[in-house]
């Protein structure tokens, strides 16, 4: 596919007025990136939004490292390449081998591995995980903590991947650099208190966005309890999904006490 020309930062910023749902419907994980470089005004634009999404009590115990670092990224190049050759072997690959969507996103995994050093940014998404914000690094937490824990950075990091889409940049959300949460410590240098929790490459892409393939949503809402499909099959819009549903319509009406 031939690539476009790199656009400069003003039209890039410009385009921060895309309409959201054309940024959702068209958002998808961009793995292969240009080497071009990214101007920073871009990357903290994209920073900047992801730190209006809410966190656990209002906690903002995020940071974000912007990796350019050669040094660093050959670092977590070398751990994503032995995770991702861990991981491709006992989960990737049988599915691979009839699964034609998921032998595709393998290929670009792979391509992005390979071509890990190449990229131009690489934002590594963490937390402070501290007495002060209500835990003790290493103490075993319920899982209503963790989850509220870690629940807190991913909002921030779909607003910063929506941003990304919106000026046109790729990026994706991956988490193999990191599996050595030791190895990634040292190489990013980051006190006891502070996590990485995903990195998210940025750069132009090879390519381009596009619409998405994504499973209907009648396939997966149940109502009250797991297995209450009670819109299975039933969505008066053909699984055409919610576009252009007239606001305050809704898709079925749920059954009445008898």
């Amino acid at each position: 596919m031939p690539e476009h020309p790199v656009p400069d930062p003003a039209a890039a910023w410009a385009r921060l007025d895309m309409p959201l749902q054309e940024a959702m419907m068209t958002q998808r994980a961009v793995r292969r990136l240009r080497p071009d470089p990214v101007d920073d005004a871009l990357v903290l634009k994209c920073i900047e939004l992801a730190l209006r999404a809410p966190t656990g009590a209002n906690g903002q115990n995020w940071e974000f490292i912007v990796v350019k670092d050669s040094r660093i990224k050959k670092k977590l190049a070398r751990r994503y390449r032995q995770a991702w050759k861990l991981y491709y072997r006992a989960v990737i690959r049988n599915v691979a081998e009839w699964d034609e969507s998921m032998a595709k996103t393998a290929r670009a995994v792979q391509w992005q591995v390979d071509h890990f050093t190449e990229l131009p940014v690489l934002v590594v998404a963490c937390l402070r995980l501290t007495a002060r914000e209500g835990r003790i690094p290493y103490l075993p937490m319920p899982h209503a903590a963790e989850s509220a824990f870690f629940g807190s950075i991913y909002p921030s990091v779909q607003n910063l991947l929506l941003a990304a889409r919106a000026m046109g940049l790729g990026a994706s959300l991956i988490t193999l650099p990191l599996w050595s949460l030791a190895s990634a410590r040292r190489t990013l240098k980051l006190p006891l208190g502070v996590t990485p929790v995903c990195v998210i490459p940025l750069g132009w892409p090879r390519g381009r966005y596009g619409p998405t393939t994504r499973r209907p949503v009648d396939e997966v809402v149940h109502l009250d309890t797991y297995g209450n499909r009670l819109w299975f099959g039933r969505t008066p819009l053909d699984r055409r999904g919610l576009i252009g549903r007239p606001p305050g319509s809704q898709l079925l009406e749920a059954p009445q006490d008898a």
